[in-house]
C-alpha cells in the first residue's frame, strides 16, 4: 500500500477529510442496518434513524471526554495536559476525529440508545440488539481513516501488504523502516467477520 492523502476534496480554505467522510458513511450504513433489522423483526425502523441522531451526538461527547480524561503512556496529551489547558478541550478541529476515543464514543452511543428507548418506551436490550451489527460495520469502515491519516500502524514488516508510512509519521526509533503492518486493515477485516456473525 502506497502513500495516501488525508484530504478527500478541498473547496478553497475548506477540506473534507477521508476520516470524517468514512465516519459519516459508517454511521449511515450502521443506521440502515439497524433499521432493516428492526423492520425484519416487526419494529418501527424510523426509531433507528431517530436513535442514530441521539447516539451520534452523545458518541461524539463521550469520545471526546474519554480522550480528555485518559492519560496514554508516552502520549503528548491527556488529562494532565487538559487540566493545564482547559480551553483546548473544545479544540476538536484539525483533521478527522483526532482527539476522540472509540471507547468513550461507544459508551456515549449506548447511553443514547438507553435514553431514547426510555423516552420512546421501547425495550432497551432489543434495540441494542438491532444496533450492534451496524456499530461493528461502522467500525470496520471507520478504521480506514487510520490508513489515510497514517496512524495506528503496527510493527515493521517486509510482507507485500505492508503499508508505507512517510518519515514524518513514523514513531521514534522506527525511522529506518518504511513499511509496517496495516493494523487498521486487520481490525477492519475482523470487524466484518463479527458483523457477519452477528447478522447470522
Amino acid at each position: 500500500m502506497g502513500p495516501a492523502n488525508p484530504i478527500l476534496v478541498e473547496f478553497g480554505p475548506f477540506a473534507i477529510r477521508w476520516y470524517g467522510a468514512l465516519i459519516v458513511v459508517g454511521a449511515l450504513l450502521g443506521g440502515l442496518t439497524a433499521s432493516l433489522l428492526a423492520r425484519r423483526r416487526g419494529d418501527n425502523p424510523e426509531h433507528a434513524w431517530n436513535m442514530l441522531a441521539v447516539c451520534l451526538l452523545l458518541g461524539l461527547i463521550g469520545g471526546r471526554l474519554y480522550h480528555v480524561f485518559s492519560s496514554p503512556a508516552g502520549g503528548p496529551v491527556g488529562w494532565a495536559y487538559y487540566r493545564e489547558h482547559p480551553m483546548a478541550i473544545f479544540a476538536t478541529l484539525g483533521g478527522g476525529l483526532q482527539g476522540f476515543g472509540i471507547y468513550g464514543a461507544v459508551a456515549g452511543g449506548i447511553l443514547g440508545v438507553w435514553l431514547y428507548t426510555r423516552w420512546a418506551r421501547l425495550p432497551f436490550l432489543r434495540w441494542l440488539d438491532h444496533a450492534a451489527p451496524g456499530l461493528i460495520l461502522a467500525q470496520a469502515i471507520g478504521r480506514w481513516g487510520n490508513y489515510f491519516n497514517r496512524e495506528l500502524y503496527g510493527p515493521p514488516t517486509s510482507l507485500p501488504w505492508g503499508v508505507f508510512i512517510e518519515p514524518a509519521n513514523r514513531l521514534a526509533g522506527l525511522e529506518a523502516f518504511e513499511r509496517f503492518h496495516p493494523v487498521f486493515l486487520y481490525e477492519s477485516l475482523l470487524d466484518l467477520l463479527i458483523f457477519g456473525i452477528l447478522l447470522w
